[in-house]
């Protein structure tokens, strides 16, 4: 997970359901990657961390921006053109190399099953990434005119069944990631976007270039995504009829600013009980 002082309390939050929800919270690691530009240095981050969970097993790790600053285009929101955001494309790099096999979450999300479930899930046929995968949506509106008209673009899915998966939450083979070189053939089409501008959508699409097509399709109760609404108009979603192993306010909405607010929705108190970063308590109207 990403510590952004921004995101800080949603970061705890998550961090709260994974440890109530898992059978053996002794076995779990957290990762966190800080910016090295934070205004928050990594010490404090690190501090507010261990003041909510003082038997917590982690490390912080500093991510240098310079190495992704330069291949960021503008996309439709502020916060996804963040460089932290861009951290998990560099995991491989980040993290020692001993560390073989990841979960990647972002901070916008409640577990509310157990982590190890998720950890276990085999990534068959030699894939690198496991996510859930949503082939229903439509996968063109992810890529603009330009990039479906230039035949050497769009051959890049040829003899595949791409299908759209969100990155919030990954199950990650590092091993094949470094061996695979995928940082780079990620830089690659972000190189190309700055030239060509074939996408919107921040850091997403060229994980979907990478690996559309073959991704490890994990059960949709371990993304419950769009819970924080519409990308650039704030609005409300019910969860999706299903199973719920992970709850994803993904979307322009937070659950802690609409509650601060006095404007929650609905799912706004399925995380709110999670939250420890704030001491007053939310009812609910």
């Amino acid at each position: 997970m990403t510590l952004d002082p921004e995101y800080l309390r949603g970061t705890i939050a998550a961090v709260h359901s994974v440890l109530k929800h898992t059978s053996c919270p002794e076995n779990v690691f957290f990762h966190f990657i800080a910016a090295e530009s934070s205004p928050a240095n990594t010490n404090d981050l690190a501090q507010t961390v261990r003041s909510a969970f003082p038997y917590l097993s982690f490390q912080v790790y500093l991510f240098r921006e310079k190495f992704v600053t330069g291949l960021i285009s503008s996309s439709i929101r502020r916060a996804l053109d963040s460089p932290l955001n861009y951290a998990r494309i560099y995991l491989a790099d980040i993290l020692e190399p001993s560390i073989k096999r990841v979960i990647y979450l972002d901070s916008d999300v409640i577990v509310v099953d157990d982590i190890q479930k998720l950890w276990r899930i085999p990534l068959s046929g030699g894939r690198t990434i496991g996510a859930p995968e949503y082939c229903h949506a439509n996968f063109t509106k992810y890529f603009s005119d330009e990039f479906w008209s230039d035949r050497e673009f769009s051959r890049v899915f040829e003899g595949k069944r791409p299908c759209y998966f969100n990155t919030g939450v990954m199950v990650m083979d590092l091993v094949r990631w470094r061996e695979g070189d995928y940082t780079r053939k990620i830089e690659k089409w972000m190189r190309i976007q700055k030239e060509r501008r074939i996408y919107e959508l921040g850091s997403l699409p060229p994980f979907l270039l990478v690996f559309g097509g073959d991704v490890e399709a994990i059960d949709h109760r371990w993304n419950q995504h769009g819970l924080g609404g519409h990308n650039v108009e704030n609005s409300c979603r019910n969860l999706h009829a299903g199973p719920v192993s992970l709850m994803h306010w993904s979307g322009k909405g937070k659950p802690w600013v609409r509650l601060d607010a006095k404007k929650p929705c609905p799912v706004d108190y399925l995380w709110a009980p999670y939250d420890l970063y704030n001491s007053h308590t939310h009812s609910q109207y």
